[in-house]
């Protein structure tokens, strides 16, 4: 993954990036960009909070920069906010919840490095759901990932409940792919 050189965070703010990049104390770092399954699981997530938006009083937003701390902007796969929330150009207020899902050549440990960063910032829920192998995890208040035994996430002191099966309903439904090399 290539790391570009320093430039001044107001340089990162005022320049368009497709897809977006992380700004991690002065440099830009591009994203691992998913296949389909990660779109997939991106956007089942988010239609389901779109769904709920108003039973749930939560709004999704895929795909936004957050400023984690003063020098380091992440941009999360989902994040969820309070409906009464403002709408900020650049989160500044800790969502309800982020959400990162894995692409292939994410590593784990990177991921988890992106979660604590959350944390710190006040993010109180952060899911974390690979595609491939079908395993979600959770973050517990001390920075570490905790494998799901559930069938369902959770927010705790709100209604919402997402089964993991919902998520990887697209995918179960979807035709399997003919992996040959064409000719």
């Amino acid at each position: 993954m290539a790391t570009a050189a320093h430039i001044p965070v107001s340089e990162y703010l005022h320049t368009v990036y497709r897809p977006d990049c992380d700004y991690v104390d002065g440099e830009v770092e591009e994203r691992n960009l998913g296949e389909q399954k990660h779109g997939l699981v991106q956007t089942a997530i988010a239609a389901i909070f779109f769904a709920n938006r108003k039973a749930w009083g939560l709004r999704p937003i895929t795909e936004q920069r957050i400023q984690v701390t003063a020098s380091r902007y992440r941009v999360p796969d989902v994040c969820v906010v309070s409906s009464s929330d403002p709408i900020e150009p650049i989160l500044s207020i800790a969502p309800v919840l982020c959400v990162e899902v894995l692409s292939p050549e994410d590593r784990f440990q990177r991921i988890i490095v992106r979660a604590q960063e959350f944390q710190r910032m006040g993010v109180s829920n952060i899911w974390i759901i690979d595609p491939e192998t079908r395993e979600a995890w959770t973050m517990d208040s001390n920075g570490g990932a905790v494998p799901m035994m559930e069938d369902a996430f959770t927010i705790p002191g709100t209604p919402v409940r997402v089964d993991i099966a919902d998520i990887f309903e697209e995918i179960d439904n979807a035709p399997k792919a003919d992996n040959a090399p064409k000719t």
